[in-house]
This record gives structure tokens, sequence and C-alpha cells, in this order.
């Protein structure tokens, strides 16, 4: 679904992502995981290019994609979740997802959109609220509404970063059910994550990076056992297990 091939971005002297390369297989949960710094949104936004990179080449269900620019990924089938949701705050809960829907591809017809967006919602268990406006969801919501938004646009590959930051244990376990039943729908996932237990419970493979660069990649029981990852970002075993 995705193939990184040496991506690299520098800004001025500073190398925030250096030869990264991983493959993202179709129906895969992939994880990103990696101290702060260590370029994992810079990843992202190399994938999803809002960044060029310095070097190297990314490809996108087998198109060679490092020059397209936003729209035309997506229009190929790339969808992205922010950590930071930024809904149309006074549009309702069913107009920011049909603006996703009617945008995301080429042609769509807003009767067509509309009822798109409603299926989302049902899907995303939003039905509830779509004559809301925006500003009145909560968080957990909130992050419901950006991933139904980015699913609008109908992606094969759907970036999520950081979509369980701020939720308390019992809505990520919410968000986490909502990830997997993406998954289980035929999209393929890949989603930058701090909190270890989601990575666990999601991940079919991890990518650990640090300082720009890939330290290990593997499953979650390969990557957690590397003397090195454990070094550079997991901290102690007691730590880990808590």
């Amino acid at each position: 679904m995705l193939r990184a091939e040496g991506l690299s971005k520098r800004f001025g002297g500073l190398n925030a992502v250096q030869d990264v390369s991983f493959t993202q297989y179709e129906g895969e949960i992939l994880a990103v995981i990696g101290p702060n710094g260590a370029g994992k949104t810079t990843l992202l936004n190399l994938l999803s290019g809002v960044y060029r990179p310095s070097a190297g080449r990314l490809h996108l269900l087998g198109q060679d994609v490092t020059d397209a620019p936003i729209e035309h990924r997506c229009w190929l089938g790339l969808g992205r979740a922010f950590q930071i949701v930024r809904p149309f705050p006074e549009m309702t809960v069913h107009e920011n997802v049909t603006v996703g829907a009617l945008f995301g591809q080429r042609g769509m017809t807003l009767p067509t959109a509309r009822e798109r967006a409603y299926d989302l919602l049902e899907r995303t268990g939003l039905a509830a609220h779509a004559d809301k406006a925006a500003h009145e969801l909560t968080l957990l919501q909130d992050k419901r509404l950006e991933v139904a938004r980015a699913l609008a646009t109908q992606p094969q590959v759907l970036l999520l970063d950081e979509v369980m930051a701020g939720l308390r244990p019992a809505e990520a376990q919410e968000a986490v059910s909502l990830v997997r039943s993406v998954r289980d729908s035929g999209i393929s996932v890949l989603f930058i994550e701090h909190i270890m237990p989601v990575v666990r419970d999601l991940a079919d493979r991890v990518v650990v990076m640090d300082q720009g660069q890939v330290l290990a990649q593997g499953t979650y029981r390969e990557v957690t056992g590397n003397p090195q990852v454990v070094a550079a970002y997991l901290g102690t075993e007691a730590e880990l297990q808590a």
C-alpha cells in the first residue's frame, strides 16, 4: 500500500528524517513510535504531501507520488486525521463530514456526499450528534469526527497522528475499537502513538524511530524486546509493563 525508500527531510542543517525505508501491506495496521523529536510527524507530513522530501522516493498503491501534491494523494486513496482537530466549528457535525466527502474525491455530487456523511456518522458513533455544531462536541467526539472526515475522502490508506492523545483510558479503548473497525472495512492504517498499550493492542507491526532514523522494525514483541529500543524510548521493563 505504501513503500518509502530512503525518505529524508532536511530543514537547514537539521536532518529531521534521514534515510527512512519501510513497507506497509494491504490490510495492515502499522504503528510508528519513538521519543519526542524522533521525526514521526515529519514523516507523516512527507507521506501526506505537506512536505516534499529532500531525498528518497514514496510509492502509494504502486504509483510514485514523491512529487505529487496533497490533493492527488487524497484522490489516489490516502487519508489523514490530525492530532489537533480543527473542524469547522459553526458547521454541524454532518456538514463537516459532507465537506470531506465532497472534496475528497473528484466528481462527487452534493446529494451523494451528504448520504455518505450520514453513513460515516453511523459507523463512527456520531449519528445522534449529526445536527450539533462541531464546537459542542466532547474531545472523544471531536476525535471521532476527525476520523469520520478523513474516511469521507474514501481512503485505502489512513494516516492517524496520535488520535488517542488527551483521552482517558476508557475513551482510548473506544478509539481502539474504532480503528479496528476501520481496518476491518478494508482500509490499511498507519498511526503514530505514544501509549504503548494501544500500540500493543492495535499494531500488526511497529516501526521505531529515533533522531530521524528507523531504529527497529518488527512485531510489538520484537521491538519491545530490542535493547536499543528500550534504551532510546521505552525505559526499564517495569516502566514498559506499567
